[in-house]
């Protein structure tokens, strides 16, 4: 995990600067051309499965989930998760992984997505979703399309297009 003064905590609505300031820095202007972010417009992520990282009273991370359908089936897209460029590699991004997921099967959620890199992901029970199963907006490589059931057998059946709840 990490040796430092961590706390995560659900994301609060004075939160929201802090965390579009470490988006903007960590994934630039572009960000808002990918799939995922596409998938997010107009939607808000989910409160009770949206958490931030913090080092004392320094906000260094956060992670949100947001709900999306992936044909009729409903599911939560994962992210955008960003850490600080100063504090990365120390565990926080794992802790936010861990902590929003959990909240998710918890909360009776069954199937988590997103886009990103699968080794990184695979740590947290990631796989890369078959080819040919999901469809998202725009264009996105294939190989970065990952999932995680939060349940048995929560993948089976599922396909279609990945697109908003609202």
């Amino acid at each position: 995990m990490t040796s430092l003064p961590l706390t995560i905590l659900h994301e609060q609505p004075g939160d929201v600067a802090a965390i579009d300031h470490l988006h903007e820095r960590a994934f630039g202007p572009g960000r808002f051309a990918r799939s995922a972010y596409r998938l997010r417009e107009g939607v808000n992520a989910a409160p009770d499965l949206s958490f931030t990282a913090r080092v004392g009273t320094l906000l260094v991370g956060s992670n949100r989930l947001t709900p999306i359908l992936i044909g009729d089936a409903p599911a939560l897209l994962l992210g955008p998760l960003v850490v600080d460029p100063a504090f990365r590699s120390k565990g926080i991004g794992l802790a936010l992984l861990q902590t929003s997921l959990k909240a998710a099967e918890l909360g009776g959620h069954r199937l988590v997505m997103l886009v990103g890199d699968e080794p990184y992901y695979a740590r947290v029970g990631f796989s890369r979703v078959p080819n040919g199963r999901v469809a998202l907006p725009g264009p996105v490589d294939p190989r970065r399309v990952l999932w995680r059931p939060l349940v048995e057998g929560a993948t089976e059946g599922v396909a279609g297009e990945a697109r908003r709840t609202a």
